[in-house]
């Protein structure tokens, strides 16, 4: 039999990374979003927004936390493009186990945008068991509030990054997913 030294009996195995099971992550989002939208009534306009607002910024919290942990032992970035790159191939591979399907850019935009980056996922992770009934529409309606945190997170990083942005999505029909980063100067 081995021995038990002091890291083994305090759970601390040194070969062994720490891991967290994916649906526990799946169930812990879809309560997250449930109590937060349970939490406050989204009768009128200004109750949604509230739900998103706190929402969006749980997600840029753990962006910025995540991408400080990721990037922690790597070169500087040498322009925009680069760290939105790092989101599309490194940072998505590391949260949703798949690069982006596809980056678009549009640079004609307005004066205070330094550019529009378009990141599409046609089998985006987080909804791939999301359905209802009707379908179409109305699961495009009721998926919106679990599209708020992970802009929030795409927003954290590119903030920690020093790329100052606007994230917002849409979802059209499930499990497709586009986020629209708009760089601001």
């Amino acid at each position: 039999m081995a021995a038990l030294d002091e890291n083994t009996l305090h759970g601390n195995y040194p070969h062994q990374p720490r891991l967290l099971n994916e649906s526990c992550i799946d169930f812990f989002l879809m309560e997250m979003v449930d109590t937060i939208c349970r939490t406050a009534s989204t009768e009128n306009e200004t109750d949604s927004e509230a739900v998103f607002y706190k929402l969006e910024t749980l997600g840029y919290a753990v962006g910025q936390r995540l991408v400080e942990r990721f990037t922690k032992d790597r070169p500087r970035f040498a322009d925009t493009l680069d760290v939105v790159k790092f989101i599309c191939k490194d940072f998505w591979t590391l949260m949703f186990k798949k690069q982006i399907d596809n980056l678009k850019t549009n640079h004609r935009a307005s004066r205070l945008l330094c550019g529009v980056y378009v990141l599409q996922d046609n089998n985006f992770r987080w909804f791939m068991r999301m359905s209802t009934d009707i379908g179409g529409a109305d699961s495009a309606r009721k998926a919106a509030p679990y599209i708020w945190f992970p802009c929030g997170i795409i927003r954290g990083a590119l903030a920690n990054l020093g790329v100052p942005s606007v994230v917002v999505a849409e979802t059209s029909n499930l499990p497709q997913c586009t986020f629209q980063i708009k760089i601001v100067k």
